[in-house]
């Protein structure tokens, strides 16, 4: 080892921070569990909006037709269907799909406990999404009284996906209607719904008898290739009454997405959760530094007394806040990973690494490390050469 150290020049930095192993240790555990806390924090947020829209993304379609009432996929209200019907004047439309979207209660087949479900219910043969496969198994729906499960729901709706995959046939209660499965999909809980259940319009009417006659909750447009969906849009906002209201697909997925970021405190309380992170992480690092700095006031002016310059040896401890951020990041991306697959597999929540996010913590670690470096340099005014003599 000494020698590959020969002839290298060891920054001062790293022999400052290594002189005592044991503070080096703590300051890199205080740094990563303050990056642990807020990749897990951000990772919760992420999840909350990504999976809210999930079932927005597997639409065929270019815009949307929804009730002003509508403030997202947990309370839906209906609009006249006739509303879609008249889209159709309009050029561009080249074709349109209703669809009906409600949480039922769907009965455990094991336990025979009962827990909300969302529902869609729609036209089997209408090209209403974006996976072929999803749509060919829609062709299943045409019996009245046959479902698709989300073989993704949360464990509490029985072992649905696994009873199927053995051949046995599955049966339960929506809504106090016996129904039985007859193919599976792959969607995933979101924190407004812990699985989901696709059927035909009819089977989901006979649901819910009490639906107001020709009432849908979604109406889904479809344009001519080549249209512009703003400018539609705009067209169809004009000629249709104020009782719906017109969203292109990715202003459908960013309502939704704006309820719960700012019409909910879950998503302020992850951002939150983020920022104390940040602060404790703060704490951490000024203290380290703080506390390196005055423990060897007596050598950095001796340094100043051999000629070297007060930047000089800021530019010192701005390296050992460096060094502290890259040092403290790498456990606490290493940790973030794992914990993402630890939640992901116990929620079903897609809570994963995304490159953004890696991007944005390292940032604030290194901001964080930084900054407290900067605070610390105030005690190296403390260093007086004279008083070495």
């Amino acid at each position: 080892m000494a020698g590959f150290w020969r002839g290298r020049r060891i920054p001062l930095s790293w022999l400052l921070l290594t002189r005592q192993p044991v503070r080096l240790a703590v300051a890199l555990a205080g740094i990563s569990f303050a990056g642990i806390l807020m990749f897990m924090q951000l990772g919760f947020r992420d999840a909350l909006f990504d999976a809210s829209v999930t079932v927005h993304k597997m639409f065929n379609t270019d815009l949307v037709l929804m009730s002003p009432r509508t403030k997202s996929s947990i309370s839906m209200a209906g609009f006249p269907r006739r509303r879609l019907v008249q889209t159709l004047a309009d050029p561009e439309v080249a074709g349109i799909s209703p669809v009906h979207w409600n949480l039922l209660l769907w009965r455990n087949p094991q336990t025979r406990g009962t827990r909300s479900i969302l529902t869609l219910g729609f036209e089997p043969g209408d090209p209403l999404f974006l996976d072929p496969e999803l749509s060919e198994k829609a062709t299943l729906l045409t019996q009245k009284g046959r479902v698709l499960f989300d073989e993704r729901s949360r464990d509490e709706f029985g072992p649905v996906a696994k009873w199927f995959r053995q051949g046995r046939t599955v049966e339960s209660e929506v809504a106090g209607k016996r129904l039985r499965v007859a193919g599976l999909f792959a969607v995933g809980p979101s924190f407004g719904a812990d699985g989901n259940l696709l059927t035909s319009s009819e089977t989901f009417l006979s649901l819910l008898p009490s639906t107001p006659a020709g009432s849908i909750e979604l109406g889904l447009i479809r344009l001519n290739s080549g249209a512009d969906a703003e400018k539609v849009a705009a067209r169809l906002r004009q000629q249709l009454p104020k009782d719906v209201i017109v969203y292109t697909k990715d202003g459908f997925i960013e309502m939704e997405k704006d309820y719960w970021r700012s019409s909910t405190a879950i998503g302020f309380i992850f951002t939150l959760g983020a920022g104390m992170g940040f602060v404790v992480g703060c704490v951490i690092v000024y203290q380290i530094l703080y506390s390196d700095v005055s423990d060897h006031l007596p050598e950095y002016a001796t340094l100043m007394a051999m000629g070297y310059s007060l930047i000089t040896l800021l530019g010192v401890v701005a390296r050992e806040g460096l060094l502290l951020a890259v040092l403290g990041y790498l456990p606490a991306y290493g940790a973030g990973q794992l914990l993402y697959g630890v939640v992901q597999n116990a929620t079903k929540l897609p809570v994963a690494m995304s490159n953004d996010r890696a991007v944005i913590v390292f940032t604030m670690i290194l901001v964080m490390c930084m900054a407290s470096a900067a605070l610390a340099m105030r005690r190296l005014g403390d260093a007086d050469p004279a008083e070495i003599f």
